[in-house]
């Protein structure tokens, strides 16, 4: 007998415990008011910012797309450009019955490009050789053109990342924020627990139970989701950029004059290995930039999702 009223006073006493944790009604919508609102604002300002993020790496990726493709253009321009010069050199060469060497082909090709400088070639050319070399001319200007498209389509893809590094390093839920999200999540709990007691004291809980169901869903934000596609988006575009700015200069340095004068064979071959190199890098860049650009994106659905819950709970409290 005397074990069963032990064992009632308690469980009677732990209930009054838990009963006097419980706060009033009025200071649970109170605190709940406290820590809640002001929240969507704050997720309103990061979606924003994921925003323009995107349209950025957008930007960027479509500007690298634009410079693999001219990186491409110029290499398949380069290619029909050694075709015409090795059609000159086997025309001019035919008329003196010679089959020259490697040698005397560089040494005719050093001749003609500087007797193109000096507006010297054609006065002793037949209208084959002289088609042959405005043929040379046009495809050199037009390689030329290439390579300083994608040197500048390169730069834009570059600043586009760094900007993008910028702003991703920063769109994410801080302490301060994590933390009064964290707290509103207690409060909504504490709000639930005073509604039950003061259903039992008879009180009106219409207002509370209405801000109770509109704030409940805090608890299933996913922080770290929204942080993660920051960090990554951050990464990428770090990549990128550095990429890019790599894929910039060797890009410069491969449509430089000192590079496409040097009529060597290990000139040519320098020039060559510079401009797939810098093919490589610009596709290499294009593909981080798109993937900030993804992450950019599905930040903005996580943040998206956060935020109306953050709406809906304010605008209950409001």
């Amino acid at each position: 007998m005397y074990k069963k009223l032990f064992v009632f006073f308690v469980v009677f006493m732990n209930c009054i415990a838990v009963k006097a944790e419980v706060l009033s009604l009025d200071d649970a919508l109170r605190e709940t008011y406290t820590y809640c609102v002001g929240i969507d604002d704050a997720l309103y300002d990061m979606k924003v910012k994921a925003g323009i993020n995107t349209a950025i790496t957008g930007v960027g990726t479509g500007l690298g797309i634009g410079a693999t493709a001219a990186g491409i253009a110029k290499t398949e321009t380069d290619k029909l450009l050694d075709q015409k010069y090795q059609q000159l050199i086997e025309i001019s060469y035919e008329y003196k019955g010679e089959d020259p060497s490697e040698e005397q082909k560089q040494q005719w090709l050093k001749a003609f490009n500087e007797s193109l400088q000096n507006e010297t070639w054609g006065q002793n050319a037949d209208s084959e050789q002289n088609q042959t070399s405005q043929e040379i001319q046009r495809l050199t200007q037009k390689s030329k053109s290439l390579g300083n498209w994608r040197t500048g389509l390169l730069a834009g893809t570059t600043a586009t990342n760094i900007a993008g590094a910028a702003i991703a390093g920063t769109n994410k839920v801080n302490q301060t924020l994590e933390e009064q999200i964290k707290n509103c999540v207690a409060s909504v709990k504490k709000l639930r627990d005073s509604i039950i007691q003061a259903k039992f004291n008879n009180e009106d809980i219409t207002e509370a139970n209405e801000i109770e169901l509109a704030c409940r869903d805090f608890e299933y934000i996913n922080i770290e989701k929204i942080n993660n596609r920051a960090t990554g988006s951050m990464v990428s575009s770090i990549v990128g950029g550095t990429t890019g700015v790599v894929g910039t200069i060797t890009s410069a340095v491969a449509n430089s004059n000192n590079i496409r004068n040097d009529d060597t064979e290990q000139g040519k071959q320098k020039e060559k290995a510079l401009n797939t190199t810098s093919n490589v890098l610009a596709a290499g860049s294009t593909v981080a930039t798109a993937t900030a650009t993804v992450f950019n994106a599905i930040q903005i659905k996580a943040i998206k999702e956060a935020s109306e819950i953050a709406e809906k709970c304010t605008g209950a409290l409001r």
